[in-house]
């Protein structure tokens, strides 16, 4: 299997520690299109995998300030233009009744945007992946640990990249169909 039919190598490991021993290895040997599936969190595998931080708290926040600002202005717009109510000699735009719904707006924004940016983020759902068709990775989710590269990598050569795996104390290495 070669060229755009083969999607890279999947190595499976018995042991965290094996795994994340690799990962570091793999980071050191210049690959940098490369990924672990493991059964539970294994600390210390985002750095060895190199993840940069995400932009989620970012996107957070300014969807948090988004909804602040549309629920501030919706009630300041309702209650100045629309339908000016004058309640108890306070002026159109009294600012201090307005802070429940702003924070309450703030929250569900903020909120709403953290739930679908998680997902744009981590390319979910996703029905479809080639890992999913490596026989073993079934193991994946009870207690195996998988390193996968990714054969668009700029060092990935697949002889080479598999006699690593293979020396990298890895119980199986699998090519990966498209």
């Amino acid at each position: 299997m070669t060229g755009p039919r083969m999607w890279g190598l999947v190595a499976e490991f018995e042991s965290p520690d094996a795994l994340l021993a690799a990962a570091h290895r793999v980071r050191e040997a210049g690959y940098r299109r490369i990924d672990a599936c493991v059964p539970f969190p294994v600390e210390g595998l985002t750095e060895a995998l190199g993840f940069r931080p995400t932009w989620l708290p970012l996107l957070v926040l300014t969807g948090a300030l988004l909804g602040a600002a549309g629920g501030f202005f919706m009630q300041w717009y309702a209650m100045g233009v629309w339908y000016p109510l004058n309640v108890g000699g306070r002026p159109l735009n009294s600012w201090p009744m307005f802070i429940p719904i702003t924070f309450e707006l703030a929250v569900l924004v903020g909120g709403l945007t953290a739930a679908l940016g998680m997902l744009a983020l981590n390319r979910l759902p996703m029905p479809y992946h080639p890992l999913f068709n490596v026989p073993r990775f079934a193991r994946a989710t009870q207690d195996r640990f998988f390193l996968a590269i990714d054969a668009r990598d700029a060092r990935f050569e697949r002889g080479a990249t598999a006699e690593l795996l293979h020396g990298l104390g890895a119980a199986e290495v699998s090519e990966v169909a498209r």
